[in-house]
């Protein structure tokens, strides 16, 4: 996600069990604790330079980092895996073109190209395991499943035509073998958002309109729900699960964060077209969130939830925001900060 906002910051992105989160800066890098909110780790520019994106393992020592902004010491084909226990860069991966994103598992490494991805295995002696092409991927849509030891073990990722995405198994371990990818039609336009539940079980899409998310089971690829975040066309930023995935949390350029309950589907809103029995196609059976929160308009920013019925969102403009929701869609404001004020030796309660 890449934004011109005030504090020089190009990217966001939460670990895989969204307890941490990056925050790529023309200034560097800082890795933030979500509960309590605290930074983490910094690291200079004067060090790396400027970062573009970065991801990191879990919670460990291993972080990707791939060079950008406005003062970049790497080349930005380049990914660069920083050891923060030895203080120092240990892996280089340098491809053809620009890469786009990465993704960290315990057992492997991802990098995305604008038309492909590459599989490593990772980080003991790690060696290129297969290639898989993709449709065209300016955003570097590509999520993962967790943990090896999860029930499905998948990739997923844009397909060659609009509006479809793929799913490939992540079995095989002998290099240049890979699982034939299974092919969902999810929308009509280009993908924007794409991402996997804990279990690997489900994926949730939304494409360029931003109007509709749709959930999928991965291995039958039918679809689970449809859930409308509204009636006008918005960038969507993010999707997540929640760990149980119970619910949905969606964020927007609107500034507004929904959220959607996935289980019992029951507990969203209905148009209330619906009520008296008028349909204008499909909307008058849509499903709205159960409860939204409103954060700056226009300014990107990732969500995902928290303990006990909490969703964070984290903005390019440095903010921090958390939030307690109910099942009756009342949500309240449980914490707000300004994250990049934030000093090393300081930790605020979330």
């Amino acid at each position: 996600m890449m934004s011109n906002e005030r504090r020089d910051i190009n990217a966001l992105r939460f670990n895989q069990e969204k307890s941490l989160f990056t925050c790529a800066m023309d200034s560097g890098l800082r890795v933030y604790n979500l509960d309590p909110l605290a930074v983490k780790t910094c690291f200079d520019e004067t060090e790396i330079g400027s970062i573009a994106f970065a991801e990191i393992l879990h919670r460990t020592n291993l972080v990707a980092l791939v060079a950008g902004g406005s003062k970049p010491k790497f080349a930005d084909n380049t990914v660069l895996i920083w050891d923060d226990l030895k203080k120092q860069f240990v892996l280089e991966f340098t491809f053809s073109s620009q890469v786009v994103a990465v993704r960290l598992r315990r057992d492997r490494l991802f990098v995305a190209e604008r038309t492909r991805i590459h599989v490593f295995s990772f980080p003991q002696n790690p060696k290129k395991l297969f290639t898989v092409e993709t449709g065209d991927n300016p955003r570097g849509l590509c999520e993962v499943s967790l943990y090896n030891s999860s029930e499905r073990q998948i990739l997923v990722f844009p397909g060659h035509k609009i509006g479809t995405i793929q799913v490939t198994g992540l079995t095989a371990t002998e290099p240049g073998v890979s699982a034939t990818p299974i092919n969902i039609v999810a929308h009509q336009s280009a993908i924007a958002c794409i991402t996997l539940n804990t279990q690997g079980t489900m994926v949730a899409t939304a494409s360029m309109k931003g109007t509709l998310i749709r959930i999928f089971d991965t291995l039958r690829r039918d679809q689970i729900a449809e859930f409308r975040r509204g009636a006008d066309s918005a960038t969507l930023y993010c999707i997540n699960f929640s760990h149980d995935s119970d619910f949905l949390c969606v964020s927007s350029d609107k500034g507004t964060v929904h959220i959607f309950a996935l289980k019992d589907t029951h507990l969203n809103r209905r148009s209330a077209l619906s009520k008296v029995g008028i349909r204008v196609g499909n909307y008058g059976d849509s499903q709205f969130s159960l409860a939204s929160f409103t954060v700056q308009a226009e300014c990107a920013c990732i969500c995902a939830f928290g303990s006990k019925s909490t969703v964070y969102a984290v903005c390019v403009d440095g903010t921090f925001h958390k939030y307690a929701f109910n099942q009756d869609g009342n949500c309240t404001r449980e914490a707000f900060e300004i994250y990049v004020d934030i000093s090393e030796d300081e930790q605020l309660y979330s």
